[in-house]
């Protein structure tokens, strides 16, 4: 009987477990605890592989945005300007010769819009006659060169060509002409008229 309660074994068993977590198991318990603190120079030496990462996937980032901004912006904000000098009196005529040459070189004529900042062009004032309903489903066709006066310009939608003739009219309707006339232009611009009239609009509105 003594022999099973004899307590150096149970003490023994006891301060086993104690003894060696204490020495060896406890210590590196608490060591990694502070452990991830030394971890933090390690991090300084983490971000050199990091770093190289993350610059690709900002730069495809950044290259995704220009993307579909850079397809958008040459579209409409970039129309080719041409000026035809012509006095006020030859305008119009000097826009039909524009037109024509457009024709001849393949321009479809739904392409085309011509704005006219005096009278209207007598296409425009025969196609009124008839009511403006008629008159703007011409337009919304598109299946043919479009005329509009200055003043109602801004209803017509954008056309890959426009062509102003500066016939007359005062220098704000020509400023609204010029600015709506860029705004319309998809890829070309013409304008027909006096260069120093039109140049000094068209670096101040345009």
């Amino acid at each position: 009987m003594p022999l099973i309660p004899e307590e150096p074994q149970i003490h023994e068993s006891a301060q086993g477990p104690r003894a060696t977590p204490a020495s060896g198991r406890t210590a590196p318990t608490p060591r990694p605890v502070p452990g991830p603190r030394p971890a933090a120079p390690s991090r300084p030496g983490r971000p050199g592989p990091p770093r190289p990462a993350p610059p690709v996937q900002r730069a495809a980032r950044d290259a995704a945005e220009p993307g579909p901004s850079g397809p958008s912006a040459p579209a409409k904000a970039t129309p080719q300007i041409q000026l035809i000098p012509a006095s006020v009196q030859g305008a119009l005529d000097a826009a039909e010769e524009a037109v024509d040459l457009l024709l001849d070189s393949g321009r479809s004529p739904g392409d085309v819009l011509v704005i006219t900042t005096g009278e209207p062009h007598p296409w425009a004032t025969h196609e009124l006659s008839f009511g403006e309903a008629s008159y703007w489903a011409q337009h919304d066709a598109g299946d043919d060169i479009f005329y509009a006066d200055a003043q109602v310009a801004d209803r017509a939608g954008e056309r890959p060509v426009v062509v102003v003739a500066v016939n007359g009219g005062p220098e704000s309707v020509t400023a609204s002409a010029l600015a709506v006339a860029h705004a319309r232009a998809g890829a070309l611009l013409i304008v027909c008229g006096d260069p120093q009239r039109i140049n000094s609009v068209l670096g101040a509105g345009v």
